[in-house]
């Protein structure tokens, strides 16, 4: 009776044009989260949500909504949500982001920056969706998901750290089979990792995925933005996906499979629509003045400061000579990753490309070039630009460098001695895939010197790390969770 009461006054005052103030339950706004009980109404997410990008001082809060809808995050320290669940608050003291329309232009996804949080802090926020029925700000909004995250330290407090990294899920014909879609992930999400990195080819839009055994919806290779959209929901109704999604943080680059084979970027004329569909459906934080952007660095206290790098979206032609003009990076890039190089004081600096250092691979031998760093025969490759990079990292005497890697399906780790002296100067390891065909194994290239460490493959996996500020712990595991690998590096 009360609030039959309350609700006509409120149409009183707003004939008036006084307005009127939230209902209340408890000392608590209806539509809070803090007045309990609130039931999840997780049909507004179709597939699901994700935490990515996550700095000392901020995130991204990824969504899909099924059509036109408003969203809107809170969030608050898990501590300040149950005190207030219990107490009768006026006020709820919890943060909120402004609330953001999903529209048919991002193909209804959104990814919400939250800043202003707390280094090394825990956080738990709601996604709060609304049909889009009038203007946002008189929409109706339901509680649709609940996660927690934590900040990264500041880069002056010693934090050890463990994260994840593979590539390479749904190529040649290995997509989802049932529900679970790809089992893998719920093998990673049992590690209690701080973070993923995923590193390209989190779809195949060149290749099909017949059903059966596959779960229908992807066969058909994707050329137009409409079909990256199709390819990329696709791999989201995978179940195992979405809960590793809602529960670990996610650093996502791209490869070539995002587009099309092997694919150089400024000479693709499916490129910006491969990048649209990709930008959309994962949490990335780019720069206002260059949007585009995908490389950027996360820094996870003092000991570990990471490089991610985009090599596709500026590289030169695969079949152009190598030399002084030929590039994978860019050179903004390249000079970008030399500088942060030389600046880090993170005890490991860990460059991250999605194609490997010295395994000569893509389409040397048929004419079209080679796709990763190290070339061949023919003259291709980008061994000049990597010669760059390995330059400075041996004349700036940088210690404690690690490539991680994937693109080749198989597992390979090796330690480099490019000026010879017997001592390893930096390290690669290479994982993956998730979900894909076995690569065709191939050793190192000589020219780094590489001493080979394992070259394995015929299973799907992922890599895990271990770092603090005395050891770098690599493990590769298996889908089945099974050991394959493991070895430390001691910190210099």
């Amino acid at each position: 009776m009360q609030l039959h009461i309350r609700s006509i006054l409120c149409l009183l005052l707003a004939t008036l044009s006084l307005g009127c103030a939230p209902s209340y339950r408890d000392g608590l706004p209806l539509n809070s989260p803090f007045a309990e009980p609130v039931s999840l109404r997780s049909d507004l997410l179709p597939q699901g949500f994700a935490v990515g990008d996550v700095t000392a001082s901020g995130a991204l809060v990824w969504v899909r909504t099924d059509g036109p809808a408003t969203v809107q995050i809170e969030w608050a320290k898990p501590s300040v949500w149950e005190m207030a669940s219990k107490t009768a608050t006026a006020v709820a003291p919890v943060a909120r982001t402004p609330r953001m329309a999903t529209s048919a232009d991002s193909d209804f996804t959104a990814a919400t920056p939250l800043q202003g949080l707390e280094p090394g802090t825990r956080y738990r926020y709601h996604v709060l969706v609304g049909r889009a029925a009038g203007p946002q700000d008189q929409t109706e909004l339901a509680l649709a998901a609940r996660g927690e995250f934590t900040t990264l330290p500041d880069e002056k407090t010693s934090a050890p750290v463990t994260f994840a990294w593979s590539g390479d899920l749904g190529g040649q014909q290995r997509c989802r089979i049932g529900a679970d879609g790809y089992p893998i992930f719920d093998q990673m999400r049992r590690q209690g990792l701080d973070f993923f990195l995923f590193l390209g080819d989190t779809i195949y839009s060149d290749y099909t995925c017949p059903s059966p055994p596959n779960e229908p919806g992807a066969d058909f290779i994707a050329t137009t933005l409409a079909e990256y959209r199709v390819r990329h929901r696709y791999q989201r109704g995978a179940l195992a996906l979405r809960r590793f999604l809602e529960t670990v943080p996610v650093y996502v680059v791209w490869d070539d499979h995002e587009v099309k084979n092997d694919f150089s970027g400024p000479f693709e004329a499916q490129m910006p629509d491969g990048r649209q569909a990709f930008r959309e459906y994962w949490p990335i934080a780019s720069p206002s003045d260059d949007p585009q952007r995908l490389y950027r660095t996360l820094r996870y206290g003092a000991d570990l400061e990471l490089f991610i790098l985009d090599g596709r979206q500026y590289r030169s032609r695969n079949t152009d000579p190598d030399g002084p003009d030929k590039t994978m990076l860019g050179q903004r890039q390249l000079q970008w990753l030399l500088e942060g190089l030389r600046r880090s004081t993170a005890t490991w600096k860990v460059i991250a490309t999605s194609v490997p250092l010295s395994i000569p691979k893509g389409k040397g031998t048929t004419g079209k070039g080679f796709d990763g760093w190290a070339g061949g025969s023919d003259g291709t490759g980008f061994e000049r630009e990597r010669q760059v990079i390995v330059d400075t990292i041996l004349n700036q005497q940088i210690k404690n460098v690690v490539f991680l890697a994937g693109d080749v399906h198989y597992v390979q780790a090796n330690a480099y001695d490019p000026n010879g002296d017997g001592v390893p100067d930096f390290h690669e390891f290479i994982a993956g895939p998730l979900s894909a065909a076995p690569g065709r194994m191939t050793f190192p290239s000589p020219t780094l010197k590489p001493t080979n460490l394992i070259h394995e493959g015929g299973y799907f996996n992922f890599g895990m790390v271990r770092a603090t500020s005395s050891s770098f712990d690599v493990t590769v595991l298996d889908d089945a969770g099974k050991v394959r690998f493991s070895h430390r590096l001691s910190a210099k």
